[in-house]
């Protein structure tokens, strides 16, 4: 998954479930007048980094055809909902937020309500013949259509496309950049997944893996240093399988390469990647870390279960050894780099010997943090086809506590850890709780509040010395190198 937590973006919300898991996240646009000349769109993105990234082109697509974005739901002309459909619980946000949209158009005729993203692509014409709340239905791969649905939708069609495409990767559109911080940006780097993970949905909500020319990824980066930003994320399902053939010569760029000519754009532009798959993150890939002080000692090398016959049943093609190897890789090849997980508990059949195994494998590798969910059957997914949801929901949100005890109980311990160190932070902009505080992130990707001192801005790096540090954050003071 690409789930994170990234206070850089302006508006997050967090959505807690009985169960305290799980992250919504939402997009808010610079606000502008009304007299535009397509009119104004509002866009709210739910789930995944990815989510954010495809907004994004959907921003730069839309305003292309005249359309202008704004912060105010109450002045939009177009409202789109980026969607997620990882849990049912994400669903089920979405369907909320579509009754509240459908009081608007009432109030507002002529407004018009598009879902785009996994939801749109997994339920499709469900939209318009059964919940009649929308008015555009349009996938991930079909951005490019927006301008002429939306076209259809004003003269009273009900615009739907939800082809998934083997080939669109969004090369070559730039993305506008909604509630950025000038700092910190997304790079997508390829669409799809080629993992059919039995739990897992987005083989069938994204499509078949394909990979963007790395000259547009690297332009991409060096545009956005160019403008001042100081740091990139790569974004993909699974960015360790990344692989492009140039047309010219044949030459095949893998990730690892494609990692160095990103960090070689500029030794003041941080690079960071997500996700990792523990199947295909290889020993060339630490090695480029460890090479480039610019590119984070941080990876995120999701386990889901720490149980082999679980994983075997989650067809995650690996088992508990391989993956305590490659923890092992990471930590002899990057000894400080700091990992975090993705893990799933109460999926089927799941015994607690084998619940205890995933509690284990937590403590064993460390993990500076994780996301924790109980597993929600996905329909169409080889699981929901397969295998019996048998655990109760009892069950599952007992272990899913248990889980999340013994991950505060790491991260506290492992920020503990870094008390009377000093790491190098790019300041983000100012913390939540203060305006006489920065907030910015160290290269281990752990947040870092301090008090403000002259002469520094966003953008800027600053060594600070760690004083305090609780579970999730790492308090300090600027401190010479």
């Amino acid at each position: 998954m690409l789930y994170d937590d990234n206070p850089t973006l302006v508006g997050i919300a967090k959505e807690i479930d009985e169960s305290k898991q799980g992250e919504v996240f939402f997009n808010a646009q610079p606000a502008e007048s009304a007299d535009t000349a397509a009119g104004l769109f509002y866009i709210e993105s739910y789930g995944c980094q990815m989510n954010f990234s495809d907004s994004e082109i959907v921003g730069s697509i839309l305003a292309e055809s005249g359309y202008k974005p704004t912060r105010d739901l109450e002045l939009a002309d177009l409202i789109l909902i980026n969607t997620c459909s990882i849990r049912e619980k994400a669903e089920e946000t979405v369907r909320k937020r579509l009754r509240l949209f459908d009081k608007i158009k009432k109030q507002r005729p002529g407004t018009l309500v598009g879902v785009l993203g996994c939801m749109a692509e997994r339920l499709k014409t469900k939209f318009l013949e059964e919940e009649k709340l929308v008015d555009l239905v349009v996938g991930p791969d079909a951005y490019r259509d927006l301008p002429k649905l939306v076209a259809g939708a004003e003269d009273g069609d009900k615009g739907i496309n939800v082809f998934l495409s083997r080939e669109e990767t969004y090369a070559d559109i730039n993305p506008l950049r909604l509630d950025s911080n000038g700092v910190a940006a997304f790079i997508s780097i390829m669409r799809g997944c080629d993992n059919m993970c039995s739990f897992c949905v987005v083989p069938f909500t994204r499509g078949r893996e394909r990979s963007r020319d790395a000259f547009s990824i690297v332009a991409e980066a060096q545009e956005l240093y160019e403008r001042g930003y100081r740091e990139v994320t790569l974004l993909g399902q699974n960015v360790d399988s990344y692989k492009w053939e140039n047309p010219e010569n044949g030459e095949i760029v893998n990730f690892a390469h494609l990692l160095e000519r990103v960090a070689l754009v500029h030794p003041d532009l941080r690079v960071r990647f997500s996700t990792s798959h523990p199947k295909d993150i290889t020993d060339e890939v630490l090695h480029t870390i460890a090479r480039h002080e610019n590119i984070c000692n941080y990876i995120h090398l999701p386990v889901q279960s720490g149980n082999s016959r679980i994983l075997e049943l989650m067809n995650r093609t690996y088992d508990r050894e391989w993956y305590m190897d490659r923890v092992e890789a990471i930590y002899r090849i990057i000894p400080d780099c700091a990992i975090s997980s993705d893990i799933i508990t109460g999926f089927c059949s799941e015994t607690e010997e084998e619940h205890q195994d995933t509690l284990s494998m937590i403590e064993w590798a460390n993990y500076s943090m994780s996301y924790m969910f109980f597993y929600s059957e996905r329909p169409g997914t080889l699981a929901a086809r397969k295998f019996p949801d048998d655990i109760s929901m009892d069950v599952k949100k007992r272990r899913l506590n248990e889980i999340i005890r013994l991950q505060n109980h790491v991260s506290l311990k492992h920020n503990k850890a870094d008390i009377g160190k000093t790491f190098k932070v790019l300041i983000e902009g100012d913390s939540k709780k203060s305006d006489q505080e920065f907030k910015g992130r160290n290269s281990q990707n752990k947040m870092v509040v301090f008090p403000k001192a002259e002469g520094y801005r966003p953008g800027d790096y600053v060594f600070v010395k760690v004083k305090e540090a609780s579970s999730a954050t790492l308090i300090g003071e600027i401190t010479p190198q």
